[in-house]
């Protein structure tokens, strides 16, 4: 089995491959100061919660955002779970694809795991709208290659900007308000987060659509793909687990294991 661990600025996503087949998944806060024995801890309760043991690993994938992490998630995989060469995602790394971007050291792992999941998963050319701290949009061609993309800050961040310099606005849950001209400051908030987001990510479609001939496929990941792609005028379908998926074909890429079907 595969431990495909992604991590992002807020959250870290784990997932447990068998095969091409999610056994499980969590979602844990980031948090940089962690060591490699606590999370040891925290995922052996984890794994029996699944029926899972840390002796069925046999091999670990790691996209991270956030490069504190990295060395304790390397002696966790090495002392808990016997894997003495986990897969970190870099510029390094044999992707398969030809990516776009200058240097290829800046774009996120997990942006390319994106990519080569949703074109492996969807095929043709495809547009990944990815809902984290930061909303990133990525472009990938007929072929497979990564075109590049934008980056716009995310929901939960925005608002907590907000919130840091309006003393009179406050923290409102994320759900869509009955009609777009808010009532309250709360359904203002809430017009402004879903309605808003909606028609930032249809804006930069549009355009990447141009760019690309009009025949992509959107496809949204991230925390809040499914509340804001309800509104959204081109998100054709939401992925939760697309970059964990990336992660499992790249890992397999490079060691060597060949399946006989897609995503």
């Amino acid at each position: 089995m595969l431990l495909a661990i992604d991590v992002g600025n807020t959250n870290i996503t784990f997932a447990v491959f068998d095969g091409e087949t999610i056994r499980a998944d969590w979602r844990v806060g980031t948090v940089t100061r962690r060591t490699g024995d606590e999370y040891a801890a925290l995922m052996l309760v984890l794994f029996g919660e699944q029926g899972l043991s840390f002796s069925d690993i046999q091999g670990v994938a790691i996209s991270s955002v956030v490069p504190a992490t990295i060395d304790a998630l390397v002696r966790f995989s090495q002392k808990h779970l016997k894997v003495t060469s986990p897969l970190v995602l870099g510029p390094d790394i044999d992707f398969g694809i030809k990516v776009n971007y200058h240097p290829i050291s800046d774009v996120g792992a997990d942006r390319i795991a994106n990519a080569i999941a949703a074109h492996a998963k969807y095929g043709g050319s495809v547009i990944v709208v990815d809902f984290g701290t930061a909303t990133t949009l990525d472009a990938i061609a007929e072929s497979g290659d990564y075109l590049g993309g934008a980056i716009a800050p995310g929901i939960q961040i925005s608002l907590e900007a907000l919130f840091s310099r309006a003393a009179r606005l406050t923290g409102v849950q994320i759900v869509p308000p009955k009609n777009a001209i808010g009532t309250s400051t709360a359904e203002s908030l809430q017009s402004g987060i879903v309605y808003g987001f909606a028609g930032q990510v249809d804006a930069l479609v549009d355009r990447f659509q141009a760019e690309m001939g009009g025949a992509a496929k959107v496809i949204a990941t991230g925390g809040q793909a499914e509340i804001i792609a309800a509104h959204s005028r081109t998100i054709e379908c939401c992925d939760e687990l697309l970059t964990l998926e990336g992660l499992r074909l790249i890992w397999e890429r490079n060691n060597g294991v060949s399946r006989s079907s897609e995503l």
